[in-house]
């Protein structure tokens, strides 16, 4: 596939662009993947392009595997970059960290208007580096967000532990959960131990158009269904113009994707993986794949009125 690459440096933010062969002037930003190239992306890169959208995918950094102090500075500048060069409809879809990073973009930057955020938080905590660090593969960093704009870092809770304690916490769990990863109760313990205020929860009253919310109960990362709605709540209660639109699944693990674009990462063994990655999708496989089937259908129809709409 033919793409456009971007650096920090020279372009003030790191992604590749791929166009749409049937020609689209509808572009989504796909923060899914460590980088814009890698197969993870360019996966993302496939599904979305057979819905007739271009896609600018987007990461932190080259080697950088953390979100730490994000410029969202970037995101901006990427939106500027496609709308001069044909867009006329921007949307953001992220999972994961990505996905808070999507409600976060979104929320301030207004030419987006379409934003598809899987397992998100409705908060932002505090940034994070991966890697290798005296055994530990992920660490907090002290003093910085998830986020920043203007060179600030964005309000954030902190977790309840530094490093190393961070990691051991998260290996504990994982362990006994029998999962990849598993961050549920550093989660829960973090916002036990510092509450969050209003300047850390996510303005999501102030995105436009079209807001789809994905997540799975059974989710150990963290409780993003707690979060979701939460964010139903907070959109209740305020005035906002969006059309909201939240799906949240007795099963799904973390892997909220669409079943086609799993299918399109790992063509033989996607369900296998899922099910080796995830103690409870095991139990529940009939369950997660409907689930997927499930979102396939909402985030089809989401971009598909999307780009339909005047």
């Amino acid at each position: 596939m033919k793409h456009v690459h971007f650096d920090i440096e020279k372009d003030g933010f790191y992604g590749a662009y791929w166009t749409c062969e049937s020609g689209s002037d509808c572009a989504v930003i796909a923060m899914l993947g460590d980088d814009p190239e890698d197969y993870m992306a360019r996966s993302a890169v496939k599904w979305i392009l057979r819905l007739g959208v271009n896609v600018m995918t987007m990461s932190p950094g080259k080697k950088d595997y953390g979100h730490h102090n994000y410029p969202l500075e970037r995101v901006e500048t990427a939106v500027k970059w496609m709308k001069a060069h044909g867009n006329k409809k921007i949307g953001i879809a992220g999972a994961s960290t990505t996905g808070t990073l999507a409600l976060t973009a979104a929320s301030m930057f207004h030419d987006i208007t379409l934003t598809i955020a899987m397992t998100p938080s409705d908060f932002i905590w505090q940034g994070f580096m991966q890697g290798n660090r005296d055994g530990c593969k992920e660490w907090p960093i002290e003093g910085e967000s998830l986020f920043s704009y203007g060179g600030k870092p964005l309000p954030y809770m902190p977790f309840c532990c530094g490093h190393p304690q961070y990691w051991h916490k998260i290996d504990a769990e994982s362990k006994e959960t029998k999962s990849m990863i598993a961050s549920r109760k550093l989660f829960d313990e973090s916002e036990a131990a510092h509450p969050i205020t209003e300047a850390k929860f996510i303005k999501v009253e102030n995105i436009c158009g079209k807001l789809l919310m994905i997540g799975a109960e059974d989710d150990v990362l963290w409780d993003t269904a707690k979060y979701i709605r939460r964010m139903e709540k907070r959109l209740a209660e305020k005035q906002h113009t969006c059309d909201v639109e939240a799906a949240v699944y007795e099963h799904g693990t973390h892997f909220v994707f669409p079943e086609g674009m799993l299918k399109t990462m790992l063509p033989i063994g996607s369900g296998l993986f899922v099910n080796i990655a995830f103690k409870n999708a095991k139990k529940f496989s009939k369950e997660c794949k409907e689930t997927r089937i499930d979102i396939e259908r909402r985030m089809r129809n989401a971009i598909a009125s999307w780009k339909a709409k005047s």
